[in-house]
């Protein structure tokens, strides 16, 4: 079996949804990371074994999205390419996807990597009126036309606007949150430190070069546009609770990740193909896993990272603190304390069947760089984005081990391991 080696990530800038991006799609934004890619590994008319994307947020014309922006790029068009969704993990999985068919010898190289904007989602008409207008379509004679047009009612007019809520309960993420938050007794404060300390890392990192080898200039935007290197612990506090209105609401614009746009892709390789091309090999792929929680009935809807980390540290013969670097996902400051809370917590752990508490993690190695609060979170960029800065991470530090946890909306989570 061979080694998959990640030789690098390239991404767009992360901005705010209907603001520098409104009017790009999801196709060109990915195209423009593959391009990025090809332009620095050289990689123009060459046939690449698989490329794997994804977006959540798409337009009817992106049913083949991954497909479509291959043949937009300079790949030869001979390459192969598929979607995937997965949620907010979908990038992490196509990630790993492509290491897997790599260590099974399927193929020598190839790109992951995910896509969404908020701000090109086409609006939905009313199923009523959907009905009417095919049967209007299908009609053939004037007065069956003229009855299904009259037949149209005022209210049917207005377009259903997408929202990001579990379809099973109705409830967004960050009311789900809220939940988790006061099950697991997170106070406000604990969440604005985390957010504060995730600008602060991402501003320092800009500041010190760290993203000038991930992050390429789209649409004259050069930087990550929700990064806010002035914010303070004082401003955060005093934002209002948005999808908790009462006294015990804690999620705030602040600490949660904003809607955002945006698109990352990674290569990766063989090792021995790394090799030949004359590539770097930052980091090793070493083992993933997948869990979900039943958060219809009860658990936490962002909490399956819990599950799917235990079983990655046990098939591996690790511990949760035998890691360099850690890179959890933020989707909202209060999430990423729930999941830290819940592994020192001996009586959870023992509830989803370990023999102990996995214990506490050094903060110090947590998202070092930042993390998705400040950085953003275009739902399938995530991973890729998380992936190609670990790696980096690693490979600047002569080495090490991580860990990468996302969580996902429908109560899942994806876990990767990576080594250099």
């Amino acid at each position: 079996m061979k080694k998959a080696v990640i030789v690098g990530g390239q991404r767009i800038p992360f901005t705010k949804s209907y603001t520098n991006y409104a009017n790009v799609t999801n196709q060109q934004m990915l195209i423009a990371c593959i391009e990025a890619l090809i332009d620095k590994y050289k990689l123009e008319g060459k046939t690449l074994g698989e490329v794997a994307c994804g977006a959540l947020m798409k337009a009817p014309s992106d049913f083949s999205l991954t497909r479509e922006s291959v043949l937009g790029t300079r790949l030869d068009p001979h390459t192969p390419a598929y979607d995937v969704q997965r949620a907010c993990g979908t990038s992490l999985d196509t990630t790993i996807q492509i290491c897997l068919r790599i260590i099974h010898g399927q193929i020598d190289v190839g790109i992951a990597g995910g896509s969404d904007t908020n701000s090109d989602i086409p609006l939905v008409l009313q199923k009523s009126l959907r009905n009417k207008l095919f049967a209007l379509r299908k009609a053939k004679r004037f007065a069956e036309k003229l009855k299904i047009i009259f037949g149209i009612k005022i209210k049917e007019l207005s377009p259903v606007f997408p929202a990001v809520v579990e379809p099973r309960t109705g409830l967004s993420m960050g009311q789900h949150t809220e939940r988790m938050v006061q099950e697991w007794n997170i106070s406000r404060e604990e969440q604005d430190k985390l957010a504060y300390e995730s600008h602060m890392k991402a501003s320092k990192a800009y500041d010190e070069g760290f993203y000038k080898k991930l992050v390429v200039p789209f649409q004259g935007i050069e930087r990550d546009t929700i990064i806010r290197s002035n914010t303070t612990l004082e401003a955060l506090a005093a934002l209002k609770p948005v999808f908790d209105r009462s006294e015990k609401g804690t999620l705030t614009a602040g600490n949660s990740t904003l809607l955002t746009d945006g698109a990352a892709a990674v290569l990766i390789a063989s090792e021995e193909y790394a090799q030949s091309q004359g590539w770097p090999v930052l980091a090793h792929f070493v083992d993933a896993q997948t869990a979900a929680v039943d958060y219809v009935n009860g658990e936490g809807l962002l909490m399956a990272p819990t599950r799917a980390i235990p079983v990655l540290l046990q098939r591996n013969n690790l511990t949760l603190q035998d890691f360099d670097i850690y890179e959890i996902h933020e989707a909202f400051s209060g999430q990423v304390l729930c999941t830290l809370k819940a592994w020192e917590d001996e009586a959870y752990c023992k509830s989803i069947g370990l023999e102990k508490a996995l214990g506490s993690i050094d903060r110090t190695k947590l998202n070092i760089k930042g993390g998705s609060v400040a950085i953003g979170h275009p739902f399938a960029a995530t991973g890729a984005r998380i992936v190609a800065q670990t790696a980096e991470l690693l490979a600047a530090r002569g080495g090490g081990r991580a860990l990468i946890s996302i969580c996902t909306a429908g109560g899942m989570g994806v876990a990767a391991i990576l080594e250099a």
